[in-house]
């Protein structure tokens, strides 16, 4: 197969698409602490635009103990907490008809994904990444208990997972750019809002606001993505070896953090041949730029340096259509459609069926055969 002549750029996320997604170390530590579904994800997410996570991603602050302070403050909102619980967690009430959109989450149901979808040791062997990388390996299969986490078939029957990193749910946006919405509905809107005594009230019949040690919990979640994808990586690692006239320009969009200098994680302590860095052409990392997904700017800067890059190289420059994203979280897929990009969505622990897609909109081969038929 050779390159699609309209595919000339691959960019990628890493987080949840090149490496495991922190969501599930978050389900974890949430299992393991017996912390509400979602409230970590929750918290964060509606901390945006500018709590601490945010601002860690944009590289307005330091990894120190300043950002941790903070990031445990955002975790213990007591407005949130009382949110969560009365809008959240309503059954009666859908979230997307009471949440602001512009700081709302995007909440990835996996009740769609009920069967157990973690890749299993043949999975895992059809497929080696053999990444010369500071990543993890994919380890042996654990049972739930062996492992302290619930299995994915567990997360679909029971949470709805978000993304820390998301500023807007696509289900939320798309209903706040709808203009067409009656008085009626309005009226029914603010009509929920509870007055002060019973917001009083109900922040009084509240359980207590979890105890988060946020520090740990980030650090689990670092850790957690340091282990490349069992499909989505090799199928990178193909891509690197096309010969030059099928190759396409190998992009990562990513929001990020800096790690303190001296950290096994620092881009700097790291040898070349084992940095993220040396399997794309392009690296748009947020921390380093100062913007963030899903934010246009960080998108079009992106394909400032695809374009460039491919003049360079002698090539007629890249253009939005040229290109195709792939991304875990639907807002900002979401952006980069709006540009005219061709997106994947990547789902959790279906990883592979993005790999598929990728094969059918670029024309190349990239799994091997023995996973191919185990996926048919």
């Amino acid at each position: 197969m050779t390159t699609s002549k309209n595919t000339k750029a691959i960019l990628f996320d890493i987080g949840g698409v090149c490496v495991l997604s922190p969501l599930e170390a978050i389900a974890t530590y949430e299992n393991q602490n017996n912390i509400p579904s979602d409230w970590i994800n929750y918290a964060i997410s509606r901390g945006a635009p500018n709590g601490f996570w945010q601002r860690l991603e944009r590289g307005e602050i330091e990894m120190d103990k300043e950002f941790f302070h903070g990031f445990n403050a955002d975790l213990r909102n007591e407005e949130l907490w009382q949110e969560y619980h009365t809008s959240f967690r309503n059954s009666k009430k859908k979230l997307k008809d009471v949440a602001n959109p512009t700081q709302l989450g995007d909440h990835v149901s996996l009740k769609a994904e009920a069967a157990d979808s973690r890749p299993t040791n043949q999975d895992r062997g059809a497929q080696p990444s053999n990444p010369t990388r500071p990543l993890d390996p994919p380890q042996p299969e654990a049972t739930e208990e062996e492992s302290g986490r619930p299995s994915l078939s567990k997360l679909a029957k029971d949470t709805t997972i978000g993304d820390p990193v998301s500023l807007e749910s696509e289900d939320v946006a798309q209903k706040s750019s709808n203009n067409n919405v009656s008085p009626t509905t309005q009226q029914s809107t603010s009509s929920s809002s509870p007055s002060p005594q019973e917001a009083t009230s109900t922040l009084d019949s509240l359980p207590p606001l979890p105890d988060i040690d946020g520090e740990s919990l980030f650090w689990s979640m670092m850790e957690h993505s340091r282990t490349p994808d069992p499909y989505i990586f090799p199928a990178l690692l193909r891509l690197e070896k096309l010969a030059s006239k099928e190759k396409p320009i190998l992009a990562a969009l990513s929001n990020t953090v800096i790690f303190p200098d001296g950290h096994p994680y620092n881009r700097l302590s790291i040898p070349h041949e084992s940095d993220p860095r040396s399997h794309f052409d392009i690296y748009v990392a947020s921390a380093e730029v100062g913007l963030r997904k899903p934010s246009v700017e960080i998108y079009k800067l992106a394909l400032d340096k695809l374009n460039k890059h491919d003049k360079q190289r002698g090539g007629s420059g890249v253009k939005a259509e040229d290109c195709v994203f792939l991304d875990d979280i639907g807002e900002n897929l979401k952006t980069a459609k709006e540009l005219g990009m061709k997106t994947i969505k990547v789902v959790l622990g279906k990883t592979w069926r993005a790999v598929k897609e990728l094969e059918q909109m670029t024309g190349l081969v990239l799994m091997d055969e023995k996973t191919r038929r185990s996926k048919l």
